[in-house]
């Protein structure tokens, strides 16, 4: 072997190594892609920095069912816990099926809960339409050919595309309101595409009060 064919060979070694480095770079940015946040937030333009860390808040559910409901209740009352606050349920959860009444029908009960806020959400089923990106493989292999070797990267891409799919998932709106006045605090909307609740109700309850604890609300 001449010598400089053995000065070569790191060469290479380290051209392959360089371009599964860049295949991986590459495969993680796409995939960092599918981080979702709220889908919709809103916050009062007077809002105190965080008014209710520490606060005491009642904690409300509704949904098209009880098991949903009870579900929505566990999950939002641990994330508030995690973050600092104090959750009480209400003794007479509203009657599954009864969504969308708003806060002032469960103002009264948090307030003679000791509660400083309610923390309201409705949880709905979502078949709105979504866009599906396409597909896609990653490939990193080497090859050789007279004598030389090196390595690849390859993207494959089925024709077609992506486009409009329906998406049979779940919604949740949250809301913060100061049980003082009735005042709404903060509001946001996020969603989830499984139709496993269980999974999807934990994702949305980090979701949402992640969302309001980096808005200042606690």
């Amino acid at each position: 072997m001449s010598s400089s064919t053995r000065h070569a060979l790191p060469a290479r070694g380290a051209a392959q190594r360089s371009t599964a480095l860049a295949g991986a770079a590459l495969a993680a940015a796409l995939l960092a892609g599918c981080a979702t946040g709220p889908d919709a937030t809103w916050s009062d333009p007077q809002l105190a920095a965080r008014p209710l860390q520490g606060a005491r808040v009642m904690v409300v559910c509704e949904a098209v069912d009880t098991t949903l409901q009870q579900v929505c209740m566990d999950r939002m009352v641990d994330e508030a816990t995690a973050r600092g606050l104090t959750p009480v349920r209400a003794t007479q959860p509203p009657p599954s099926g009864r969504v969308g009444q708003g806060a002032d029908a469960y103002l009264g009960a948090a307030r003679a809960a000791g509660a400083t806020a309610l923390l309201l959400t409705s949880v709905t089923p979502d078949n709105s339409r979504v866009y599906q990106p396409s597909p896609f493989s990653l490939g990193i292999g080497g090859f050789s050919f007279g004598g030389h070797s090196g390595a690849g990267v390859g993207v494959s891409v089925p024709i077609g595309g992506g486009g409009m799919a329906s998406s049979s998932g779940y919604a949740a709106n949250s809301s913060f309101s100061d049980t003082g006045n009735g005042r709404l605090l903060w509001s946001a909307r996020t969603s989830t595409t499984t139709t496993d609740f269980n999974a999807g109700m934990q994702t949305m309850s980090h979701t949402l009060l992640e969302a309001a604890e980096k808005a200042g609300v606690f």
